[in-house]
């Protein structure tokens, strides 16, 4: 008997920033997506700004320049919001 072990892979696809829901789209074909109010930077920026991502931490990771806001997809795996201040 095989057993078919399918490897996790936790880079960065894509991205899709709505006015209400961030969603990454994983290599491994998963989808996440947690509420924008989870992420007060990107909740307040423009569409414009929203969209002016980049993957960083050799696909880890997520970082928007214009609102100065870092996201990893292990955090957002663990569903962990921006810190409150």
């Amino acid at each position: 008997m095989s057993t078919l072990a399918l490897a996790a892979d936790e880079r960065v696809a894509d991205v899709e920033v709505t006015e209400d829901e961030l969603r990454v789209r994983l290599m491994d074909g998963r989808t996440i997506s947690v509420p924008l109010v989870w992420y007060p930077r990107l909740l307040n920026a423009s569409s414009e700004q929203r969209n002016n991502w980049q993957i960083i931490g050799g696909g880890y990771g997520l970082h928007w320049a214009d609102v100065d806001e870092d996201l990893s997809t292990e955090g957002l795996l663990r569903g962990a919001p921006a810190p409150r201040r």
